[in-house]
């Protein structure tokens, strides 16, 4: 049975499953689409020696230019890598970008932010630690980076094996706490400079996925081995975080289908339902997930309806989604929330030309990792 959306909007937007309201916990969300945006990968720890000040200020501008507002339509602007900070610190156009894309009671969800040095309307924070997806160049004192594993990741290019990365060292079992407590502090940061929650980044092959997956987890401590054991790194940090700054203030993201960054699982289907299930005893806001892709050989797509069905919060989902079809996923009962990135990139006003149903613009896949401040970042055009 669908979570309750009750709201007065208008004969139109009732069509629109997208335009619909939601009640995410204590957040009610204008509408059913996410901006899911990263934009800057600023270490947040207590250590880090960047201008505080100066991302407190930004952070508070778009605390008063997006919070207080009910999200009342179901589209949220997923995190995206941006790539436009300098010095690790957010810079004065990420303004103008988050602000172009907001819309009152519209969910946005902010780009990674490192928890520590080793990892480099309603408005969440993504926390992540990228763990083997480093290198010595950007670690504290040129060290290795720590993961999971000692297992290198190594990228083809051309035929040939390139490897782009530091060999990682593998983390010692007395270690690990700290990595957790690594989180807490940058969710407690995060809080305190005015955001409304943190999104704890478990996907993508990064750090917590790596120690979830049994293709790069080779642990044989109380991590490593069994499905239970590979996901407690993960769900400790989902208890940390909620105990710092409260359950309803904590989501997070899961690509247990997906192979990024070469971390893949013999068993998705039962990792992810297992993850969906466990993230239950604490009662967390949502949990967001990456649709999986076409198996080789044609064979039929994986699901994410059973941990849909398996989760008690709100459930998000992301990837490749257009209007047609996060309007399907909505219908269908799929999700609670659809998440636009590229999209939302691209159209700024994207609530208004899905109301609309008007053309969109389209994005250039060249202007997504440069540091231009403005091409490619605030010139797309809004519809006149």
């Amino acid at each position: 049975m669908e979570k309750d959306s009750t709201s007065a909007v208008g004969a139109d937007a009732l069509a629109i499953p997208l335009l619909t309201p939601y009640q995410m916990g204590k957040f009610h969300l204008s509408h059913r689409y996410v901006v899911y945006c990263p934009f800057c990968r600023t270490p947040s720890s207590e250590s880090s020696d960047m201008d505080a000040t100066l991302v407190l200020s930004l952070r508070t501008i778009w605390v008063l230019l997006l919070f207080g507002c009910w999200v009342c339509v179901r589209i949220v602007l997923a995190p995206l890598t941006r790539q436009r900070s300098y010095g690790y610190v957010p810079q004065p156009h990420a303004i103008l970008y988050y602000s172009q894309r907001t819309t009152k009671g519209g969910l946005l969800i902010a780009e990674a932010t490192a928890v520590s040095d080793t990892a480099q309307g309603i408005f969440f924070c993504q926390i992540w630690h990228v763990g083997r997806v480093s290198n010595a160049g950007f670690q504290p004192h040129g060290q290795a980076p720590i993961s999971c594993t000692d297992k290198p990741l190594i990228r083809r290019s051309n035929g040939g094996d390139v490897n782009r990365f530091t060999p990682p060292r593998r983390l010692r079992t007395e270690e690990i706490p700290q990595i957790v407590n690594d989180f807490r502090i940058a969710a407690k940061n995060a809080i305190e400079a005015g955001f409304d929650g943190v999104e704890i980044h478990g996907a993508h092959g990064f750090l917590i996925e790596q120690f979830m997956k049994d293709q790069v987890n080779d642990r044989t401590d109380q991590y490593g081995g069994s499905q239970e054991n590979r996901c407690r790194f993960g769900l400790e940090i989902v208890e940390a975080v909620s105990n710092e700054i409260g359950a309803d203030r904590v989501g997070i993201r899961l690509s247990p289908f997906a192979p990024y960054n070469q971390c893949s699982d013999s068993k998705p289907e039962a990792l992810g339902l297992y993850m969906a299930e466990s993230l239950n005893r604490y009662g967390i806001a949502y949990c967001h997930v990456v649709e999986p892709g076409q198996k080789t050989g044609g064979e039929q797509l994986l699901s994410v309806l059973p941990m849909r069905k398996a989760f008690n919060g709100s459930f998000m989902t992301s990837g490749g989604f257009d209007r047609e079809g996060g309007n399907r996923a909505l219908a269908e009962n799929r999700a609670d929330l659809v998440a636009y990135g590229r999209w939302f990139l691209a159209n700024p006003d994207l609530p208004r030309r899905f109301e609309l149903n008007v053309p969109l613009n389209q994005y250039d896949t060249s202007t997504f990792y440069t540091p231009d401040p403005v091409i490619g970042y605030t010139d797309y055009p809004f519809f006149v």
